[in-house]
């Protein structure tokens, strides 16, 4: 190899730094105010403390479907638009924030569709004389069934909400902002000053109406010394709250499963260029991409892991916890594992179906997070519970290695099929990892499922009651267990194992997705509709990855042909590497 063929995975490790680093820069406008600090004081909104920037992040987030405002060719923080909307108010109603999609929608409210040049976000200015209108349309939606809404009534209830939530905040109603001064207090709204006889005169609620007073006036020297002064009154009783606060606004600011999401993508195009040098000839290169590849993967699974690790730290809970985390922790663990069979094996592949699962399940959780807050409380029933957490990781683990050996085994399909990479050792290769993957699975989702019937004989007094999530569950189990017994009794090979692995795919996505959308039962986090179309698509697209992997042999271009002994060895990157 030469110096620049050496030297590439360096620079591609430098350049997914730079890409880190970026992260770290405020792209936001300029400004005298200290956003900062004013985002650092903790409030209590749904069910939790948690700084204020995350309350506004959040909010904008279900309004206007984005964490930062533009205006006027600036990006405006959501801490910006939260004190606008509750101090200045004028101000708040003009700005772009509530965002409309169905073009029918816009139509009856009297605006120019977007498919005809229209804008997708109004102004509460501009919705105000139409709140009649949109409360009746809410109000109609609201009493048909859920499940047999069309798109229409669902966005009709979902402006109606999202106007809802803004008349809250502007009333000071969400979130409790007056925090409990002693013992024998509570989090309060500041709504409450105005119902509540002698709570007007706190500390507390004078500092808050002076930081809203100067913030009014547009003074923000002041307003900065009032928040200032307003973090020492309260920092005697929860200096805990701070300082969890400040490692959440790192957080927010920093997007690790973001950062890590790009990094996913940019160590997929670097395995893609490995193959296609690797079918080129290109010795020296493919192995230098791969390099390249597997450094990446790693700096990303390593911000990742970061990511999971704040979380765990700020919630003070297991890294699973509701559906967006079980996306997060499921792509980590796919990556790790990936990482861990890549360095065993060194044939590419791997490196570059777990960058594919990692970019997939970060693109499900950040379509998870626009309903609001992430990190919300859990429900009594699972709080501080050993065996659910022990079996929520477990059973979770198992359906991150069911999905490993599905992609995988997607992968021996269409190269199978469509190239000749499954030619010698190659094919044999990734045959191992799958049959390894599947027996991991096997071990740990009948595992995770038993610590499961523990749990539910702790909290509903019995050990199975089949339930969706439980049958669910139980079929991965089954599945994995077919797969392996149908292997041990001669039945399926190698192309067997890895049909009915994608077909595994099915099985755990609707153990993981589906059961919820049937919204019954006691694990069931309610009729998540929007995602019955993507459940389809993944299921039929599955199905149609079997029909071609059920294709004749003499249809595969791996093996349509006889080998030539000269090229027994797969001309993918890791035969390159150990014969290097």
């Amino acid at each position: 190899m030469n110096l620049m063929q050496r030297l590439f995975p360096w620079l591609i490790a430098l350049l997914a730094f730079a890409i880190l680093g970026s992260a770290l820069r405020d792209r936001s406008a300029a400004s005298d105010y200290d956003w900062d600090a004013f985002g650092q004081i903790p409030v209590s909104a749904s069910g939790r403390t948690k700084p204020l920037d995350t309350v506004a992040r959040n909010n904008l987030m279900i309004i206007s479907g984005r964490q930062s405002l533009v205006v006027d060719g600036e990006q405006l923080p959501a801490i910006r638009w939260f004190a606008d909307v509750v101090a200045s108010p004028e101000s708040a109603r003009a700005q772009e924030v509530f965002r409309i999609d169905h073009p029918d929608l816009v139509e009856l409210l009297g605006f120019q569709s977007p498919e005809d040049g229209g804008k997708k976000r109004f102004s509460y200015d501009d919705l105000a004389p139409k709140l009649q209108e949109i409360s009746r349309q809410g109000n109609l939606a609201f009493k048909v069934d859920p499940k047999e809404r069309d798109t229409f009534q669902k966005q009709a209830i979902s402006l109606y909400n999202r106007i809802s939530l803004y008349h809250q905040i502007a009333g000071a109603e969400i979130p409790y902002h007056i925090p409990p001064m002693a013992p024998d207090e509570e989090w309060r709204p500041l709504f409450d000053i105005m119902r509540v006889p002698g709570f007007e005169d706190t500390e507390a609620v004078i500092a808050w109406r002076d930081i809203i007073g100067q913030y009014e006036a547009g003074n923000a020297e002041l307003f900065n010394e009032s928040v200032s002064g307003y973090l020492e009154l309260i920092t005697p009783l929860h200096k805990g709250a701070l300082s969890k606060s400040k490692y959440e606004i790192l957080f927010n600011k920093t997007k690790p499963f973001y950062q890590a999401l790009v990094l996913y993508v940019l160590a997929f195009i670097l395995s893609g260029f490995g193959f296609m040098l690797s079918n080129l000839a290109k010795k020296e290169w493919s192995v230098a991409f791969w390099r390249a590849t597997m450094a990446v993967l790693v700096i990303a699974c390593t911000v990742h892991t970061l990511g999971l690790t704040f979380r765990i730290v700020l919630q003070g809970r297991p890294p699973v916890t509701n559906l967006y985390s079980s996306a997060i922790f499921i792509g980590w663990a796919c990556v790790l594992l990936g990482i861990f069979l890549e360095k065993i094996y060194k044939i590419g592949l791997a490196g570059m179906v777990s960058a594919v699962i990692g970019f997939a399940t970060l693109i499900v959780a950040h379509n998870l997070a626009n309903t609001g807050d992430t990190m919300e409380m859990m429900q009594a029933v699972l709080d501080s519970n050993f065996w659910l957490a022990t079996h929520v990781i477990v059973v979770t683990i198992g359906y991150s290695c069911m999905f490993l050996a599905g992609f995988l085994a997607i992968a021996y399909i269409l190269l199978g099929v469509f190239t000749n990479r499954l030619r010698g050792e190659g094919g044999k290769a990734m045959a191992k990892m799958i049959y390894g993957v599947i027996c991991f699975a096997a071990v740990t989702s009948f595992v995770g499922t038993v610590l499961g019937g523990i749990w539910a004989d702790q909290s509903w007094g019995r050990f199975w009651g089949w339930d969706p999530k439980e049958n669910g569950a139980v079929l991965i189990v089954f599945w994995a267990l077919i797969i392996l017994h149908a292997r041990w009794g001669g039945m399926i090979r190698q192309r067997g194992i890895a049909v009915l692995a994608v077909g595994g795919n099915i099985v755990t996505a609707w153990s993981w997705f589906g059961t919820n959308m049937l919204g019954v039962g006691l694990h069931s986090y309610g009729f998540i509709d929007s995602a019955v179309f993507w459940m389809l698509l993944f299921v039929i697209s599955q199905l149609l990855i079997m029909a071609v992997g059920l294709t004749p042999w003499r249809y595969w271009r791996s093996f349509s042909k006889p080998i030539d002994s000269s090229r027994s060895s797969s001309p993918t990157m890791p035969n390159a590497v150990a014969s290097e």
